[in-house]
């Protein structure tokens, strides 16, 4: 198959400490994983107790930034609802200049109502509409040549006469839009999208995606290749189905679902299941790993399944 990039994905609501995330992120990066990236969540979610708390995805990103050398790092999704979109082209572009060009934003409309209680921060009932002004806002403040301002006159956000100050150290920081939707995530990730990604879905599905996503780019004009299509799946592999079974009950799931609805199995097996997905059109895959103290676990899927991908 063409090469399948294998990048690093956590969940570190579910409880994880900065200096955890720390460690799995060189971890990835000593295994030669092609990125690190992580959810941007607030409160835990099913069974876990998410201690010792949340962390701030572009704060531990910012950290990373200055602790890792050569991984990419981003977010799987920036959450809409959480940033006004000012402020967030602030905050990536100073932390793409603090690792030197490495940073790639996710940025979702968001959708977890009880983080939003929690934290007390405000869940609008219109996130889809204000997604699309943030992606322009962004985008367009990245793109302004600098000595000139940028302004916008939105329904939700309006921005006078900025400096659009200050710009990413990459020409261009790649903008990743995801989901599952049929008609308006589609349309948006061929507008503003480097990226488009599907989480969590099936070979079918993600073929059914990824047309859509092709169709909206070729309708105004933007070549469907010129994006990156890849999947996000949860990972769970072992050298023996012992080994599978045990990792599968460290994150409270079941073997047979997991086979179903993830990457897991023998490495053999989970490479047979990437060209199945590559086969769709994807060209990466973020493993979600959800036991971050198992650094066994990477060292398998490096030496065992990276190895194979080309």
């Amino acid at each position: 198959m063409d090469p399948m990039d294998l990048r690093i994905f956590t969940e570190p609501q579910q409880g994880a400490s900065y200096d955890t995330l720390l460690t799995v992120a060189k971890a990835t990066e000593d295994l030669g994983f092609d990125a690190f990236f992580r959810s941007d969540h607030y409160l835990a979610m099913g069974s876990a107790d998410g201690l010792p708390g949340p962390t701030d995805a572009w704060i531990t990103l910012a950290g990373l930034a200055r602790e890792t050398r050569s991984i990419r790092l981003g977010t799987l999704m920036t959450a809409g609802t959480f940033r006004l979109p000012g402020v967030l082209a602030i905050q990536v572009a100073q932390v793409d200049r603090m690792s030197g060009g490495r940073i790639e934003l996710g940025l979702g409309a968001g959708w977890f109502e009880e983080e939003h209680t929690a934290y007390g921060i405000p869940f609008p009932k219109e996130k889809f509409a204000r997604l699309e002004e943030q992606l322009a806002i962004v985008t367009g403040l990245w793109e302004t040549p600098l000595g000139q301002t940028f302004s916008y006159e939105g329904t939700h956000y309006t921005l006078t006469d900025s400096p659009a100050l200050p710009k990413p150290a990459q020409d261009r920081v790649p903008v990743l839009i995801g989901g599952h939707g049929a008609t308006r995530t589609p349309r948006l990730a061929a507008r503003y999208a480097s990226e488009f990604n599907i989480p969590f879905a099936s070979i079918e599905d993600t073929e059914r995606q990824f047309g859509r996503v092709r169709a909206a780019a070729d309708a105004i004009g933007r070549g469907a290749d010129d994006l990156v299509y890849s999947n996000a799946l949860v990972a769970c592999v072992g050298k023996d189905d012992a080994e599978v079974a045990r990792r599968a009950a460290a994150i409270g799931r079941e073997v047979d679902e997991l086979r179903t609805n993830g990457l897991a199995g023998s490495p053999a097996e989970v490479v047979d299941k990437i060209g199945r997905y590559a086969a769709t059109g994807s060209s990466r895959i973020y493993l979600q790993i959800l036991d971050l103290d198992d650094l066994d676990h990477l060292e398998l899927i490096s030496a065992q399944v990276q190895s194979q991908l080309g």
